[in-house]
């Protein structure tokens, strides 16, 4: 009992953004993976000849790979980061998610695109479809 009373009062204590601040740090996010881009292309001009497959990997591991990094180990993109927002454990929001299942996130997030931020609203902790697969949340940073 006094377990459940002290996990409600930490959950009144969590805000938890909206779309439009995900959506923010969701733009930011490809901003910054462009800029990312633009940095490894200008990189590979300044070589004479550059071989195919590692401009094949190097593109694919800034894409698909800059939110599970940033997700698991800082805890939050550095969109997220602008907008005041975290990525933690729905069952321990002290807890940063781990590099698998914010792989599994990502490819959800991925392929879902903005149909799974439409599900946002529809519940208390503002839980997109990719956060309730990877049993994440996002939430705002406390100060």
């Amino acid at each position: 009992m006094k377990e459940e009373i002290e996990e409600n009062r930490l959950e009144k204590e969590l805000t938890y953004p909206g779309v439009s601040d995900r959506v923010k740090a969701a733009v930011t996010d490809s901003f910054i993976i462009v800029g990312f881009m633009f940095i490894a292309a200008y990189s590979f001009s300044q070589f004479e000849s550059v071989p195919d497959n590692l401009r094949i990997m190097t593109f694919i591991f800034i894409f698909g790979l800059y939110d599970p990094i940033f997700t698991s180990f800082l805890g939050a993109t550095l969109g997220h980061m602008a907008m005041n927002l975290r990525v933690r454990s729905k069952n321990d929001n002290e807890k940063k998610i781990n590099f698998p299942i914010a792989i599994i996130r990502f490819i959800v997030k991925f392929f879902l695109g903005i149909v799974s931020l439409l599900t946002v609203g529809n519940n208390k902790k503002h839980l997109a479809i990719h956060d309730l697969v990877a049993g994440s949340i996002v939430i705002y940073k406390k100060n």
